[in-house]
């Protein structure tokens, strides 16, 4: 039955989290006691880790969960991992390990971080004439905004990070008096938002002051902000053997097999329509480790996205070629994690996650990540070149396609054991579920 639309509702933060179910399912469920025992039924049995859940966000009723799997035997520069993916998308674990498998026996992965440089913007207005006579200003009180954020930076020096440099951007081209006070930041272990916000608005501050010191017109300070984009700090992973050790072992020779990676790899550099799909396979892997790990996933894509079409078109992160005899595979991936700070000391899971991973470093932790997405995207070729994605993505996808059947175990069991040998689909699967309850199938569709 379609609900009346509901009324605008006040205090709704203050109401405790009960009332919010209450409210909620009254005005949205279609079956409200169904709704809140469900709701509840996902709040965590400790309180005290149910009430750090709380905390995290705002309004908080409930927690969503997501599949915690692991991908053991990545060796990665001569050390094991297991890593940790917090994803929802069936086949993803499976074909990171396959992949890890695969490589275990020909060197492993190969990971290094290129650059560790992160940016934000001091975005001001100002209408005097001269970008010279603004630049004279603030070279000659670069010192001073330094020291300014002295008590901000201090324990960040310490570990051998802080403020790396700045320098003034004219941007009046793009936008009518638009400057902009640019600085770089080394936030070592930590990803450094807060940190780097906080710089930012101290330097803001001061910058004006000086300016309305200095020049009888001042600035207008629009925002002070980092960026998500960080072209400067970049990690690579990579793959490689001689094409004889390549064994795919697909009914294509090593030599074929290669030629149509590579080629594979070029459609997605020329093709944006494949490559925002490529790409999206790489950060299968990213992301679930992301996630995983305490990180914050949305800044991951869009930076990721953006350094795909950074030279003016969108393109393939990935890259392959064969020389010499070698096949290589590797990735050029912009990664902005920390290890420390934000959820990670509170989050169980994430704990436990950096725990799996050997508490690792922020530079260790982007080669992880990394690797888990160049794994992710060479399992995703190898089947997309052989044997086609739907294969094995449609047999780890049955499971789902059961459960919302309402499969029992034992059906579960004989339609598994139906498609060993059989190319899975949706209609497939009801087919043979019907067969076995003696139903119609547009029964089993219309329960589905």
């Amino acid at each position: 039955m379609k609900k009346s639309q509901t009324p605008p509702v006040t205090g709704f933060s203050k109401l405790s989290k009960e009332a919010k179910i209450e409210w909620l399912v009254s005005h949205y469920a279609e079956n409200p006691s169904d709704s809140f025992n469900m709701l509840k039924g996902y709040w965590h049995a400790r309180p005290e880790v149910q009430r750090l859940h709380d905390e995290f966000i705002e309004n908080t009723i409930s927690n969503y969960y997501l599949p915690f799997g692991v991908a053991p035997n990545f060796n990665i520069n001569g050390k094991m991992y297991t890593i940790p993916f917090a994803i929802e998308e069936s086949s993803v674990v499976a074909a990171a390990a396959k992949s890890a498998t695969f490589w275990l026996d020909r060197g492993g992965f190969k990971a290094e971080v290129l650059g560790m440089v992160k940016m934000g913007h001091v975005h001001f207005l100002w209408s005097g004439t001269s970008f010279e006579t603004l630049n004279q200003i603030f070279e000659q009180n670069r010192e001073r905004l330094f020291t300014a954020t002295e008590s901000i930076t201090k324990n960040m020096r310490a570990r051998g990070g802080g403020i790396l440099n700045m320098h003034l951007v004219d941007k009046t081209q793009e936008e009518v008096d638009y400057y902009q006070l640019e600085v770089r930041f080394d936030t070592r272990d930590s990803m450094g938002a807060n940190f780097i916000n906080s710089c930012l608005e101290t330097l803001a501050k001061e910058w004006k002051d000086i300016v309305a010191e200095q020049h009888e017109m001042p600035i207008t300070v629009v925002m002070s902000i980092l960026s998500n984009f960080t072209p400067e700090c970049v990690v690579r992973a990579e793959v490689s053997c001689k094409i004889e050790d390549i064994n795919e072992g697909s009914g294509i020779d090593n030599q074929e097999f290669a030629d149509k990676f590579v080629r594979a790899i070029r459609i997605a550099k020329a093709e944006p329509y494949r490559a925002v799909t490529h790409n999206k396979g790489i950060m299968n892997g990213v992301d679930a480790v992301i996630i995983a790990t305490g990180n914050d996933f949305r800044a991951t894509e869009a930076c990721a996205h953006a350094y795909a079409a950074k030279d003016g078109r969108y393109t393939s992160l990935s890259h392959a070629e064969i020389k010499d005899g070698n096949f290589r595979f590797w990735i050029d991936l912009p990664l902005s994690v920390g290890t420390v700070g934000g959820i990670i000391s509170l989050h169980p899971m994430v704990k436990f996650a950096h725990e799996l991973l050997g508490n690792p470093s922020a530079e260790e932790l982007m080669q992880i990540a990394a690797v888990a997405g160049l794994a992710q995207n060479f399992s995703a070729v190898r089947s997309l070149i052989t044997s086609g994605i739907q294969k094995g993505h449609m047999k780890m996808h049955l499971l789902n396609i059961l459960n919302q059947l309402e499969a029992t175990e034992n059906e579960k069991k004989e339609i598994v054991a139906y498609f060993k040998d059989k190319v899975v689909s949706f209609s497939a699967a009801v087919e043979i579920f019907s067969k076995l309850r003696g139903i119609p199938v547009t029964q089993a569709q219309k329960a589905h």
